[in-house]
């Protein structure tokens, strides 16, 4: 099957700016790339932990700033190039985490989930867009999540947040990848993060931190559009949303007990 995205066969001096790597997946997958050698600038709200983050690496660069505030965003971008010279790829990975039933929603969590899950990623494009439109290359990764595919307990909010990234990204890689541009949906199932150390329930299939930033990495070198992990329990969960819904509906019942 043709890759939909270049390969990337060699991380050796490539710029990677990682936006939410202060902990979990974002974290995982800086030490990951700069471990393959490549380029890397962190950046989320907590200086210290990138700072202590990046220190026993000289090609690891700290720019702090919290995605959520849109004034931040042209400052950031400018910090990042002027520490790397260019950005090739651009990870998309500040988010908030509310598990949340229909009946217990706070509008206020609501708000400010999609204000940093989505619009915090449309802000990010819309600077990177006419940057690597004028470079003619670079990429887009969107790390969004498996819950996108159905409906889901508790996920009334985040769910919703992860489903409009999985739509937002197959619509910029229809109109991205045909002027050079790769752009990448990153769909992990449980991982083992501060955010999912709040479940109270089961979670089928979770990975460490590392785990799911080898599948990244390997998602990256395959040249996927979507990567998507833990293979058994996200390809079940992606079966699942095909179903017509007099059938999906009662199973996901029965699977999650509610």
């Amino acid at each position: 099957m043709r890759a939909l995205n270049p390969p990337i066969k060699n991380w050796a001096g490539k710029r990677v700016w990682l936006v939410g790597a202060s902990s979990g997946i974002g974290a995982a997958l800086a030490q990951a790339l700069l471990a393959a050698g490549a380029w890397v600038t962190v950046s989320a709200r907590r200086q210290e932990a990138l700072l202590e983050l990046a220190q026993p690496h000289p090609h690891a660069h700290v720019v702090a700033f919290d995605a959520g505030d849109a004034q931040a965003w042209p400052d950031a971008f400018e910090r990042t190039l002027a520490a790397m010279g260019h950005v090739d790829l651009v990870v998309f990975g500040a988010a908030r985490y509310d598990p949340t039933h229909s009946w217990e929603l706070d509008l206020d969590q609501v708000q400010k989930s999609f204000d940093l899950n989505v619009v915090g990623v449309y802000r990010g494009v819309s600077l990177l867009v006419p940057y690597f439109l004028k470079r003619g290359e670079g990429g887009l990764a969107v790390i969004a999540s498996i819950s996108a595919y159905t409906g889901l307990p508790k996920a009334v909010i985040y769910g919703a947040t992860k489903a409009a990234l999985n739509n937002m990204a197959q619509t910029l890689y229809f109109e991205l990848e045909p002027k050079g541009v790769s752009v990448y949906l990153i769909n992990p199932g449980f991982v083992e993060t501060p955010m999912t150390a709040v479940n109270d329930f089961e979670m089928p299939g979770l990975m460490k931190p590392a785990e799911a930033a080898k599948a990244i990495v390997a998602g990256f070198e395959r040249g996927d559009f979507e990567i998507r992990f833990p293979r058994g329990f996200a390809g079940a969960l992606r079966w699942i949303s095909f179903l017509p819904d007099c059938w999906r509906f009662p199973l996901l019942h029965k699977i999650t007990k509610l």
